[in-house]
């Protein structure tokens, strides 16, 4: 079941594409749809990704296409399978940029009220923060001191996924999440580094690696 707001994005997205194969910049579809701002339009977008109405191509930056419309109660043609082309180039949306992260030995965990802009196409279904990367403890994982990691919001990790994790309450880190017996291992990628490991109580998944932004 799709909110108003939802279907009328749907709705939108759909026509344009049927009409020139040419998907609506989130300029347009904001205006569309009368939202104040752009985060808006994102949001809706990643709740009809998740729902299955529409997808980003993998492999095509920016390449929206709609897998399928809501039924309607009266018989009608079946839409026109759209062509998804790129959406416009400059969509971008802000997040939360909160502080640094250790890469390497844990730092206090910083909190702030800055925010970030990061191509929309790069971030998929949920919510995201951005963290500047500390250390050089994920090298080899191609993480580098001064990158700008991309986090989606969760709070379990599976088996080798890169995350952030909350150590007792006051320090965060960038590791590898991997369980060891009884204890949870925190695994870098330098071999100058060695893992840690702490009680599941002591550990608290803060969000999962989605991307990487470096800026020269």
């Amino acid at each position: 079941m799709l909110t108003a707001k939802q279907h009328e994005l749907l709705t939108f997205i759909n026509a344009r594409l049927a009409e020139g194969g040419v998907s609506p910049s989130f300029d347009e579809m904001r205006e569309a749809l009368e939202l104040k701002s752009k985060s808006g339009v994102h949001r809706l977008i990643s709740a009809l990704e998740e729902r299955g109405f529409i997808r980003r191509l993998p492999n095509r930056a920016r390449a929206l296409e709609v897998l399928r419309v809501p039924e309607v109660s009266t018989p009608s043609a079946p839409a026109p399978q759209p062509r998804a082309i790129p959406v416009a180039a400059n969509d971008s949306i802000d997040i939360p940029l909160h502080g640094r992260i250790a890469a390497g030995t844990p730092i206090e965990a910083l909190q702030g009220s800055e925010s970030f802009s990061v191509p929309a196409a790069l971030l998929g279904p949920g919510e995201h923060y951005a963290l500047e990367v500390s250390g050089d403890s994920m090298v080899e994982e191609g993480i580098l001191d001064g990158d700008f990691a991309l986090i989606r919001k969760v709070d379990t990790a599976r088996e080798g996924e890169i995350v952030v994790a909350l150590i007792d309450e006051q320090e965060a880190t960038l590791k590898t999440f991997r369980r060891e017996g009884q204890m949870i291992r925190l695994d870098p990628a330098n071999r100058q580094y060695e893992p840690q490991r702490y009680r599941p109580d002591q550990v608290r998944i803060q969000g999962r690696l989605a991307g990487l932004i470096r800026r020269y």
